[in-house]
């Protein structure tokens, strides 16, 4: 009896499922209609994903309690990594984090085909954390992936990441794109990545992230973990950003992001209401410098930027990302709301000016900044240290480890006031200290901190 239950209940079931698959996708009807692979998309671009290694030497002081005469105290030792590339040209340009080269002595790359050839480093761009390595083709040209527009991709497409995780050989994973314009952090100066569940794991960082199209991208580089191991969250560097690395780094320049000429900030919900604007989006305009370009554009106090080309600008980070694929010397349309109202003003691209002169000083004798090295803080200083805005200042460079300095300030921290005075350049800053020191205010991250000393 209770056989026979079960089996009309699933008869009605059964009969449901088929009355709604009318509407529904029809199932395969075939083994050709299962059989779906990314084998061709893989052995087209996989050749052009290598696999690096490096050799970093380091010395080690060895001390001992009772040394004996003639004893070496010097210890060298050999440290070795390995990460992932890209070629990007036929003649041997790779594309890789500048985290995976960084202070190696030397550089071995594996092509897929088991190949090796000793590579050199054309250059590195730390803030990106990218860097471009060439080996010698001797006139042979090398497989390679063209880069794709990464402002052309979307959420839920879906994507490889192939590269060397954990000192396998080649390694191809699958997913999509789960998230665009992603901010991470400390990864790199950009934080605008493109964020995917494709597997990604130590040994990945730059390696590839290839769209169904073949192209290139992203590069992968940094993954969310409290493990180490993959999580699904994964972020690679969008190819927008290696473009301009590779156009700039072949001629042995680095990346100038453009400046604007003004200050800004976010749009709080606060601030969206009082503006009243649909949502808080875009970047309020809270000052114009005289003569800069967003002067010359006709930029007004209170104008809230929202675009930028054909691209959204919703913060800080979607701005800096911007500008940094663009050249100076380029006109780009800006689009603003002013008084209710959307305005498209053409904005000239210049480079940041190095006005006031930034008065390198090293700082000694028995006070508190003694080890610290600062500069005035002008429009180029600010884009080295990866600010968005400039104001007039002191900006620390460089802290000497062990100094009574390194103690409580350290390099990017600005010298905001001291002994209860706003402090405006560098002169101003030696003439103070040399008064005595009782009060020192550092600015760091948006926020202030106040030292005083006795």
């Amino acid at each position: 009896m209770f056989r026979r239950k079960i089996m009309a209940v699933l008869a009605v079931v059964v009969a449901g499922l088929m009355a709604g698959a009318v509407d529904a996708q029809p199932l395969p009807s075939s083994r050709g209609d299962l059989e779906f692979s990314f084998a061709p998309l893989v052995k087209r671009v996989s050749p052009a994903v290598v696999n690096i290694y490096t050799a970093t030497t380091t010395r080690v002081q060895r001390r001992l309690p009772f040394p004996f005469p003639g004893m070496p105290q010097d210890n060298s030792r050999v440290q070795n990594s390995l990460g992932s590339g890209v070629l990007v040209k036929p003649d041997g340009l790779i594309v890789t984090n500048a985290h995976v080269v960084r202070g190696a002595d030397q550089i071995r790359v594996v092509l897929a085909d088991r190949r090796e050839f000793e590579a050199k480093l054309v250059t590195q761009d730390d803030r990106y954390d990218l860097a471009l390595l060439r080996i010698n083709s001797e006139g042979e040209k090398f497989p390679f992936l063209e880069l794709r527009d990464s402002d052309s991709i979307e959420v839920g497409d879906i994507v490889l990441a192939i590269g060397n995780p954990f000192g396998l050989t080649q390694t191809v994973t699958g997913g999509i794109i789960s998230a665009l314009a992603r901010s991470t952090g400390g990864v790199n100066d950009s934080s605008f990545f493109i964020q995917t569940d494709a597997a990604i794991n130590p040994g990945n960082s730059g390696g590839a992230l290839v769209s169904l199209d073949g192209r290139l991208i992203g590069i992968n580089t940094a993954i969310y973990s409290q493990t180490g191991g993959s999580v699904g969250i994964g972020f690679a560097t969008p190819s927008n950003i290696v473009a301009r690395v590779i156009a700039t780094g072949e001629k042995g320049g680095r990346i100038v992001r453009p400046w604007l000429g003004i200050s800004m900030q976010r749009v709080t919900p606060d601030l969206a209401t009082s503006l009243n604007l649909p949502r808080p989006t875009g970047l309020i305009v809270k000052d114009v410098f005289a003569n800069g370009p967003g002067d010359r554009a006709g930029l007004k106090r209170n104008d809230v930027i929202i675009g930028l080309r054909d691209q959204m600008i919703d913060d800080e980070a979607s701005l800096r990302f911007r500008l940094a694929t663009l050249s100076v010397g380029d006109t780009v349309p800006l689009r603003v709301l002013r008084g209710g109202k959307e305005l498209t003003l053409q904005v000239p691209l210049m480079a940041p000016p190095e006005d006031p002169p930034r008065d390198r000083s090293a700082l000694d004798g028995r006070q508190p900044l003694s080890g610290a090295t600062v500069v005035n803080l002008s429009p180029a200083v600010a884009e080295e240290m990866g600010l968005i805005e400039w104001r007039p200042g002191v900006a620390v460079i460089e802290v000497q480890p062990g100094s009574y300095a390194s103690r409580f300030i350290k390099p990017g921290d600005m010298v905001i006031a001291l002994n209860g005075k706003d402090v405006h350049s560098v002169a101003e800053l030696k003439s103070r200290i040399a008064g005595g020191v009782s009060s020192l205010s550092i600015g760091r991250e948006g926020m202030v901190s106040t030292i005083q000393f006795r």
